[in-house]
């Protein structure tokens, strides 16, 4: 994040920078104290894998690690893409992965309907057509309003059972 923020101060254009409230304080980790940046528009393979690739970016990440272990426990290698930005995405990052493993997911935490991840599926789907062995899967949230209840909230936003089953799904065909 650090990075990503100090890249998106430098950029000249204008640069909306998101973060999920869930990650606040949910990580932890070594931030050096110098600064550096991270290049706007580069994914970060942070999981390599053979068997599938896994697109997502934000709090989807940690889904897809926690994904991707799980599927290593039964032989299985997930490759895990981290899009980093979503304008502009690195395309050839994910098509590089797709190439190697064939079959793809994408995760994303907005709703199905519109969502982004239904963009990077359909480009991904038109550019790299030759290179899947399956039909992909998009995992998103529930096509509903954000509920008040947390709860509920967790209900909707759930990807676990959603997530292992399009994995499962698309490693199956």
């Amino acid at each position: 994040a650090k990075g990503l923020l100090l890249a998106a101060i430098e950029d000249p254009n204008p640069v909306l920078f998101f973060e999920h409230k869930h990650l606040y304080r949910s990580l932890k980790g070594d931030v050096p104290d110098a600064a550096y940046t991270i290049a706007l528009g580069e994914a970060n393979v942070v999981h390599p894998g053979a068997d599938l690739t896994l697109v997502t970016w934000g709090v989807g990440v940690q889904w897809a690690l926690e994904e991707a272990e799980h599927w290593a426990g039964r032989g299985s290698e997930i490759e895990v893409v981290d899009l980093r930005t979503l304008v502009p995405w690195d395309r050839q990052a994910v098509l590089r992965s797709l190439a190697k493993t064939n079959r793809l997911v994408v995760l994303h935490e907005a709703q199905r309907t519109a969502g982004f991840g239904a963009e990077v599926a359909a480009q991904l789907i038109e550019e790299g057509f030759e290179h899947l062995d399956a039909p992909p899967a998009r995992v998103a949230s529930e096509d509903l309003p954000i509920p008040f209840s947390k709860g509920l909230e967790r209900e909707i936003y759930s990807a676990s059972g959603k997530l292992c089953a399009a994995v499962e799904r698309v490693l199956a065909y």
